[in-house]
């Protein structure tokens, strides 16, 4: 009897497959074109081929424990103390693990966040029990930095033994510097004050860690995964450098260093990025003489992701976030609720982010294998990519002189501003999808419940004393998203929205996949596309267009249809009263003709949509 654990022979009749014959096969459908043209491009350069090998000779990248789920964090950050203690119970009771609390002034308090005083803490910990199992997180910021001590002296307040909580507390200056752009201090100046609230920490009996090297900061203004990478590292080195300096053996500092990082739906990419934090960890201590464990590494689902318009969206990149940092072995994550964007979120909306982790964890069993891409051979030779150009860029911040000295001679930044330059180029283009944003958009979506509050005022973070170029947080989709609002504006003052009237040309077969594709292309802007039936009359294509009522229109067909209608069309349209007509597609031998007829701009897939779109507002204004 064939046992079913045996190998099916099911392909046993046909040739392996080899790497050589799938390459002959490309080679015949791409005629000629180079193979680079199938080879992609990350942020940092780095090659995506199209089909890799498996990876030889390679091992699991030691993270979580074997089969150990990640915590399960949820956000607090409500202004308003008894209401975020609420939200912090109902999510406990419903699954959370953990609890990061974002305080304002935080790094990752996107506007709102929790008051950083003592009294706030004590409500917003009421009944609370630290002592459980619970993970918490704290987040804080120059202002509120001293919302970590608030924590500590509550738990000795109550009784509770600090070594009984798991209390990350995210001591972390020079993520702050480099997100505000200024500091009141030399770094000479902030690591006593650093080291010696490490210490009374450690000394109280508080496990740690104590402070934490936040990629968010780069990733959150638009930087890449090497630059974030890089950073974190310089950021733990400083901490580590700064701990041993106030007398701490390195055995015992290395406990006390942790990392977060930003997931976002690039699911190989989040996935090679937090694996390669791992293996480069591991590589400083062992240059510090030190036995490599897996370090701790916190992830937040991506902000800079998020978009107000069709939040549903978000859930989905959530997902994936969530999906590939958890595979990756992220110790834990915390799911941004996907109404973030617009404002505090409701229940529904923290619910949903609660659910997306335990969905993955409890019924998707995601931890029940360690480091599952171990052989993969796209993700391994993405991590190998990644940890070797993130150790160059981190050497070149120690020639700087450490994270600190980097921040002020601008080399972060600088490189951060060039990938935000082309990130943000290829968003215009399209080329980096934002679906509900710049593609796909729904402009009768309804309106979106978010929680009403008045963020914590907050005085001044001191002197700015040394400056240097900030970090603040973007998110991708606001471009986009400022049209969408200009249109609304419109339809509150108005009744409508800028329209345009989609001009078809011939049948079906030949102007719907443009028709499409324009409608898209201008409702990403807000500007509402009026469709109709296709025409070959030029008279009765006027009519109709008099008729929408639109201030523009868009001829969308075949270049074959185009060659034998389009500059009659053209003409009749401009005669009609067109102030400005496109034509969907790109620019042919027929350009000049086409233009001298009136048509006086062009839309295709890989045009600056976004530039296109402000150029029909501006000249509606006119």
């Amino acid at each position: 009897m064939t046992s079913v654990t045996d190998d099916l022979p099911l392909a046993a009749e046909f040739p392996k497959a080899q790497y050589e014959d799938w390459r002959k096969l490309v080679d015949g459908v791409l005629k000629g074109a180079p193979f680079e043209k199938l080879v992609g491009k990350t942020y940092d350069g780095l090659k995506i081929d199209p089909l890799y090998q498996r990876a030889k000779d390679v091992a699991p990248v030691p993270g979580r424990p074997a089969a150990a789920p990640w915590q399960i964090m949820q956000r607090i950050d409500h202004p308003d103390a008894v209401l975020a203690n609420a939200q912090a119970l109902t999510d406990l009771e419903n699954g959370a693990t953990g609890l990061a609390l974002a305080f304002a002034g935080g790094n990752g308090s996107y506007g709102f966040g929790l008051e950083p005083t003592a009294d706030a803490v004590a409500k917003v910990l009421k009944d609370v029990h630290l002592d459980a199992g619970i993970g918490i997180e704290i987040q804080v910021g120059p202002q509120s930095r001293m919302a970590a001590i608030h924590v500590a002296e509550y738990v000795k307040g109550k009784g509770i033994d600090p070594a009984a909580c798991d209390i990350r507390f995210g001591l972390d200056p020079l993520a702050a510097g480099a997100a505000w752009g200024h500091s009141p201090y030399t770094w000479e100046e902030i690591v006593p004050a650093v080291t010696g609230a490490i210490k009374g920490l450690a000394a109280l009996g508080f496990k740690g860690p104590f402070a934490s090297g936040d990629g968010r900061v780069i990733h959150d203004a638009g930087g890449s995964e090497v630059q974030e990478l890089a950073f974190v590292l310089a950021c733990g080195v400083a901490y580590l450098r700064a701990i041993e300096s106030a007398g701490v053996p390195l055995e015992q500092a290395q406990g006390m260093v942790y990392a977060r990082l930003a997931a976002d739906a690039d699911q190989f990419l989040t996935m090679a990025k937090f694996r390669a934090l791992r293996l480069l960890w591991a590589r400083i201590e062992q240059a510090c003489g030190l036995t490599p464990k897996p370090l701790f590494v916190a992830a937040d689902t991506a902000w800079r992701m998020l978009t107000q318009r069709d939040p549903y969206v978000n859930m989905l990149r959530a997902t994936m976030a969530t999906f590939a940092a958890g595979l990756a072995g992220a110790n834990a994550i915390t799911v941004l609720p996907h109404t973030l964007a617009l404002g505090l979120p409701d229940p529904f909306a923290r619910r949903v982010a609660r659910n997306t982790q335990l969905l993955l964890l409890e019924e998707s069993n995601l931890a029940k294998v360690s480091d599952p891409a171990a052989g993969a051979g796209g993700i391994e030779t993405l991590t190998a990519q990644l940890s070797e150009a993130a150790w160059a860029l981190f050497q070149e911040s120690e020639r700087a002189g450490g994270a600190f000295a980097a921040l002020q001679q601008g080399l972060f930044q600088g490189k951060v501003a060039a990938a935000r330059k082309a990130r943000e180029a290829n968003i215009a283009k399209r080329r980096d999808v934002l679906t509900g944003a710049s593609e796909f958009p729904n402009l009768h979506e309804s309106v979106t419940v978010v929680l009403k509050a008045t963020p914590v005022a907050l005085p001044p973070y001191g002197e700015q004393k040394y400056k240097f170029e900030a970090l603040p947080p973007i998110r991708l989709a606001q471009p986009f998203e400022a049209l969408r609002d200009k249109s609304d504006a419109a339809l509150k003052a108005h009744g409508t929205r800028p329209r345009v009237f989609l001009a078809n040309l011939g049948t079906p077969a030949d102007f719907t996949a443009r028709a499409t594709f324009a409608k898209s292309f201008f409702e990403a802007g807000g500007i509402q596309a009026i469709d109709s039936e296709g025409f070959a009359d030029p008279a009765e294509l006027a009519t109709a267009f008099k008729a929408s009522g639109a201030g523009f229109v868009c001829l969308c067909s075949s270049d074959k249809v185009y060659t034998g209608q389009a500059e009659a069309a053209a003409q009749a349209l401009q005669q009609a009263g067109a102030a400005h007509i496109y034509l969907a597609g790109r620019p042919t031998d027929a350009e000049a003709a086409v233009r001298a007829a009136g048509v006086s701009g062009f839309i295709f897939a890989g045009a600056d949509a976004l530039a296109t779109l402000q150029d029909a507002y501006r000249r509606m204004e006119q």
